[in-house]
């Protein structure tokens, strides 16, 4: 759902501010927060006005009151004094309890804009409807909608151990975390689960229990998260996926995601489970 932006409480009201610029978040100096202000107290954003949409407010967060505002500056260069840019990933870990909330919703919706500017069906430019996230095609009318994807993400014990792989693209950091992988078309989110472990790690598993899921706006995903049992099968990786996999001791476990991460938020409740046990 989008808000029709009531230009008359624009300059009226504090707001939260999600400015987007050269793929980065502008934030005040030394400030890993997304502002809270009036307009007026972002000079730059005079030029952009037309360029301002709002978003739906929060409901979980102490900014529950305050109107969401998201500007995308494209490839334009905010040289301000007083303003930086940070990356998006860092700000969202920084700043968790509004992050996903509003961070992350108005990322998506940004990359939704510049990825729809024209129809899909017919190729005509489309304008962007004011009361829902949507695109629409005057010419054929075909009116588009942001994309999510939807990806499981496991993690896997045997009761005594879990199971934890580390990625190619995480080789010189050397951390891992749980399996994960896109959804495929015609397939149920247990299918993918079952499928995805056995590419992976070559095992499979059973016992499947939902646990959590968390939007994950790289571009667009929607993370779904298990708890599984160990099944059957020994270790083997997929070269082109996983560097190395592993059964850990949960009082020894290597380097780990965060616990603002689904996937760190997986591995504490599998530790606690193995340890109740």
């Amino acid at each position: 759902m989008m808000i029709k932006l009531d230009e008359t409480k624009l300059a009226a009201q504090q707001a939260l501010w999600v400015v987007f610029s050269r793929g980065k978040i502008v934030v005040q100096e030394s400030s890993e927060s997304i502002p809270v202000a009036f307009l007026s107290d972002i000079p730059f954003l005079a030029s952009y006005v037309d360029e301002i949409h709002q978003l739906p407010p929060l409901n979980e967060t102490a900014h529950r009151d305050l109107p969401v505002y998201v500007v995308d500056l494209g490839a334009e260069h905010v040289d301000e004094p007083g303003w930086e840019r940070v990356s998006l990933r860092q700000l969202l870990f920084a700043e968790y309890d509004i992050a996903f909330s509003v961070i992350g919703r108005a990322w998506q919706y940004i990359h939704f804009l510049r990825t729809h500017q024209f129809c899909g069906q017919c190729g005509a430019k489309t304008e962007r409807v004011d009361w829902e996230m949507a695109m629409h095609c005057h010419r054929c009318q075909h009116r588009s909608y942001p994309r999510v994807s939807p990806c499981i993400i496991v993690s896997i014990h045997d009761s005594e151990k879990i199971l934890l792989a580390k990625g190619v693209r995480h080789r010189e950091s050397n951390m891992y975390s749980t399996l994960a992988g896109f959804v495929e078309s015609g397939e149920s989110l247990e299918q993918a689960v079952h499928r995805e472990v056995f590419e992976e790690v070559g095992v499979k598993v059973k016992n499947l229990r939902y646990y959590n899921s968390q939007p994950w706006p790289f571009p667009h995903s929607l993370m779904v998260g298990f708890i599984a049992e160990y099944d059957e099968g020994e270790i083997r990786c997929q070269e082109n996926e996983i560097d190395d996999a592993q059964w850990f001791d949960i009082d020894a476990l290597p380097t780990i995601p965060p616990k603002v991460s689904i996937a760190g938020q997986l591995i504490a409740e599998t530790v606690s489970l193995i340890g109740d046990k």
